[in-house]
């Protein structure tokens, strides 16, 4: 039949010039659930929180067909993960909790020194300004590139560079001191 495509050959409409587009195949989701778990573990600082986290962002994502730039899945992932958890974060704000009560995801396979830098890393983190924070989880954390991360903050390389650059100065005083 004339004008009707497959959905998985979906390209999404874009001005001249621009990046080509692609749908985002549910299907892929799963592949990028353990980076953006520690994301959200990160913003917020339980398991189950997380774990919600998470499941209300693939549930955004998969209302109606979504396009994403090339193979920019994580960034574009993880900028619906920071605007969920602000939307939630705006409904309810309780008193952030102090990092001794926080719950802790143990890996079996690290060793105590390390989990305890861990604890210490995400507790410094919890003590950042929102865009000092961001930028760190979405670098160090998830593990996108600084182009990547750019692209999810909406922002500029150069700032994320400069943010991150703080934010690990920081980070790196708190481990410090403690």
């Amino acid at each position: 039949m004339a004008g009707v495509r497959e959905p998985a050959a979906a390209v999404a409409p874009d001005g001249a010039g621009a990046e080509p587009r692609r749908r985002l195949e549910p299907a892929s989701l799963a592949q990028h659930r353990p980076r953006l778990m520690r994301a959200a573990y990160a913003m917020c600082r339980s398991r189950e929180d997380a774990e919600d986290l998470v499941q209300e962002t693939f549930e955004r994502v998969l209302r109606r067909p979504r396009f994403v730039q090339r193979d920019h899945d994580v960034a574009y992932l993880l900028r619906v993960l920071r605007h969920t958890h602000a939307r939630a974060a705006a409904r309810r704000r309780p008193a952030p909790a102090a990092p001794e009560d926080l719950e802790w995801v143990a890996d079996l396979h690290a060793d105590p020194a390390r989990a305890l830098e861990a604890r210490l890393a995400y507790a410094a983190m919890a003590e950042l300004s929102e865009p000092l924070r961001a930028t760190i989880v979405a670098v160090d954390v998830v593990g996108l590139s600084y182009k990547e991360a750019a692209r999810s903050l909406r922002t500029r390389i150069g700032t994320v560079m400069s943010r991150l650059y703080r934010a690990r100065e920081q980070v790196a005083a708190a481990m410090e001191a403690a």
